[in-house]
């Protein structure tokens, strides 16, 4: 799944202004070696540009490893031109409107997945599409009366730069339609780079906040560093989604769709479920479960048909093998076993199926800063609020000053 839209990254973001049309025949439809491997670029001022590092991070096909591209540990001076290029464009971003904002092209386009998972990407891309619609009404300000002939408003602002810390395979794809949407030079700006990148993010001061979705290590020392420095930060982190089973369900319909949440995307969204509680007689569903599981079409993930598709590295599936061995050596019964098979297709990992005895925290901070509706929006707005005396012409006017309220007298 990553390495198609990286692949594209690397392939045909070219270094210039003018961006193609995109259709899917644009996309790379197999996995053959690439002859020569071309460096994905970084995006600043609305161009895509060659970065001058000498230190690159191999980005391999899930499927057969090949390398498909090679993404730049951005040097100092590019991070810093990044958010140089922000700060030149926040001011007249900031003082544009909002609906002023949204009169730009628009485009959309179908990242390559498996298959079925780009297909749901559809209709979420439309519901996303309509949300961002909806901003506005998500944007309105606050009034409220306080006092006779005085009121009280509140209305929110830009913060100023934010960054967004993601391990996102998209990423570029994004800032290729934000190019071809329209957007000032600066406002959207993608550097690329590991641990030095993250630190950088943290200690600028120019960045007044970071939003990051990821795991629990990574995602504490973010929180953790990045508030010391007095920023704003929303940490999403690992957590395990789960499923009640109930024995009055509708059994096909719901086999289904616990086999389709637990091995979409092979089970590495965020929304992937991890964890089955099965209630009652719907334990004896279990043997049906497995049975179901694999009827599973496996495959390199962009083939036609494909259900599922490989695991983002060797690393990844090593540390999948871990985790079912720990857990088999705790007591657990593994009722659908891929290890040690030798099959040039990618197999499923098995769904574990236990009582619910709690869950990982999941949000650094307790969920002061979540990711959604108007909560979402505040971590990237200041709240400016405003009280203004309206006197009527036929109205008692008294001729001293208020110590209690100032603006009264």
């Amino acid at each position: 799944m990553a390495s198609h839209s990286l692949h594209i990254s690397a392939r045909d973001l070219a270094l210039t202004s003018i961006v193609p049309p995109l259709t899917t025949a644009v996309y790379p439809m197999t996995h053959e070696k690439i002859s020569v491997v071309k460096d994905t670029p970084w995006f600043t001022d609305n161009e895509f540009k060659a970065s001058s590092s000498d230190k690159f991070i191999d980005v391999h096909d899930p499927a057969t490893n090949n390398l498909v591209t090679r993404v730049p540990q951005n040097t100092d001076d590019e991070l810093k031109a990044a958010v140089e290029s922000a700060n030149r464009a926040w001011p007249a971003w900031r003082d544009t409107s909002i609906v002023g904002r949204g009169n730009e092209s628009c485009s959309s386009l179908l990242s390559l997945q498996d298959f079925a998972d780009a297909k749901g990407d559809v209709l979420r891309g439309l519901q996303v599409a309509e949300q961002s619609c909806g901003i506005t009404e998500q944007m309105k300000g606050e009034l409220v009366e306080v006092a006779t002939d005085m009121e009280t408003r509140s209305y929110r602002i830009p913060l100023g730069i934010v960054a967004a810390i993601c391990p996102s395979r998209a990423t570029m794809i994004l800032a290729k339609l934000c190019q071809k949407a329209g957007f000032p030079p600066g406002v959207v700006d993608v550097i690329h780079g590991t641990a030095k990148t993250v630190n950088f993010i943290i200690d600028e001061p120019e960045i007044k906040a970071i939003s990051f979705v990821g795991g629990n290590r990574v995602g504490e020392y973010i929180y953790t560093r990045g508030s010391a420095n007095g920023k704003r930060v929303q940490a999403n982190l690992g957590a395990k989604n789960h499923a009640a089973i109930l024995p009055d369900a509708i059994k096909s319909q719901a086999l289904n769709a616990i086999v389709g949440a637990a091995f979409g995307a092979a089970g590495q969204r965020c929304m992937a479920l991890s964890t089955l509680v099965a209630v009652g007689e719907a334990r004896e569903w279990l043997d049906e479960l497995t049975e179901k599981t694999k009827e599973l079409s496996l495959d390199g993930g962009s083939e036609l048909g494909a259900d599922v598709g490989p695991v983002i590295s060797p690393h990844s599936k090593n540390r999948i093998e871990e985790l079912i061995a720990s857990a088999e050596a705790e007591g657990a019964t593994i009722l659908l076993d891929g290890r040690g098979y030798k099959h040039p297709e990618p197999i499923p990992i098995p769904l574990p199926m236990f009582s619910f005895t709690g869950n990982k925290k999941s949000i650094a901070g307790g969920g002061a800063s979540n990711f959604y509706g108007k909560p979402g929006l505040n971590f990237y707005t200041q709240l400016k609020t405003v009280t203004s005396l309206w006197k009527h012409e036929n109205a008692n006017l008294v001729d001293k000053v208020a110590m209690v309220m100032p603006t009264q007298g």
